[in-house]
């Protein structure tokens, strides 16, 4: 049932270092998921340098999803949404045919504390690529949970459908993505519904197939039968997948079907044709490889 297991590179983000899974050489995508981060665990002092904030950025061709275990980001975009994000909510962002978004640690930089949580991004289908950038935030209520009797497990589905149960989560092609709280000694199955499917060890261990997995490590499964986890320790597992949308391109932060479209995204970007979040028109991230602006450029 294991086709492949990837382990997670770590990548400087300019303030804390995050473990990048997807995409991977050998192993690009997983249903519509295309981009993979798990962020943190890292401490924070109060005060911390304002230089770990990730500045403004553009996005085509996808949803940015973000969900934590814990801390807080201040999310600012293009359509003029300003929202902190919690442990347990899920910022969902559909840049489309373009967005702009910033994310900020104002609350974690006055009050200190932990920042833990995943970044993923899911590609659009192709004939939904052009569609008109929103964004959504999606608090607890919408996300359904369940725990096992015995209080072994938890879970909580992030967005999509499995397990007999949908998310509020206004999603644009067949997918799953949940959060499992395991304890040690419970056991958990990731049902065959999907055809493409993986799991991320984010905590603990667990055991599958007799094997053990540990933290930054994703394991991609072959379609067909379902799979069974023993959490070897006290654990957290988010588990992702869903139908294929078909092959993407990617660079730096756009995603297309075409290239011809991240040439043209690029170029727009490169010239100040996207529009910045209200709130923060005075700074931008140029585009990777360029030098950088003399003087703030974009409105």
């Amino acid at each position: 049932m294991i086709e492949l297991v990837i382990d997670q590179r770590r990548k400087d983000l300019g303030g804390f270092e995050v473990g990048r899974v997807l995409p991977y050489a050998k192993h690009r995508m997983v249903g519509p998921f295309v981009f993979f981060d798990h962020m943190g665990p890292v401490d924070f002092q109060a005060g911390f340098a304002k230089t770990v904030d990730v500045r403004p950025h553009p996005h085509i061709g996808l949803s940015t999803v973000t969900y934590l275990f814990d801390g807080h980001i201040t999310h600012r975009d293009s359509v003029g949404a300003i929202q902190e994000i919690n442990p347990g909510e899920v910022n969902w962002m559909t840049a489309g045919k373009g967005i702009t978004h910033s994310e900020r640690f104002e609350t974690l930089r006055a009050h200190g504390g932990t920042m833990h949580g995943i970044q993923a991004w899911v590609a659009l289908p192709t004939e939904l690529e052009e569609m008109a950038p929103s964004f959504a935030n999606h608090g607890e209520r919408d996300l359904p949970t369940y725990e096992s009797p015995d209080g072994k497990l938890w879970s909580r589905l992030v967005a999509g459908k499995g397990w007999g149960a949908e998310a509020k989560v206004k999603t644009h092609s067949p997918l799953f993505y949940c959060h499992w709280r395991l304890r040690a000694g419970a056991q958990a199955e990731l049902p065959a519904e999907y055809p493409e499917r993986a799991a991320y060890v984010a905590r603990g261990l667990v055991e599958v197939e007799g094997r053990q997995f540990h933290p930054g490590q994703m394991i991609v499964f072959k379609a067909g039968q379902p799979v069974l986890f023993t959490a070897v320790t006290d654990a957290i597992v988010m588990l992702l997948g869903g139908e294929p949308v078909g092959p993407r391109f990617i660079e730096w932060n756009f995603v297309s079907s075409s290239q011809e479209r991240l040439d043209q995204a690029k170029a727009d970007w490169r010239a100040g044709r996207m529009k910045l979040p209200d709130a923060d028109h005075d700074e931008f991230i140029p585009l990777p490889g360029d030098p950088p602006p003399s003087a703030p450029a974009m409105s």
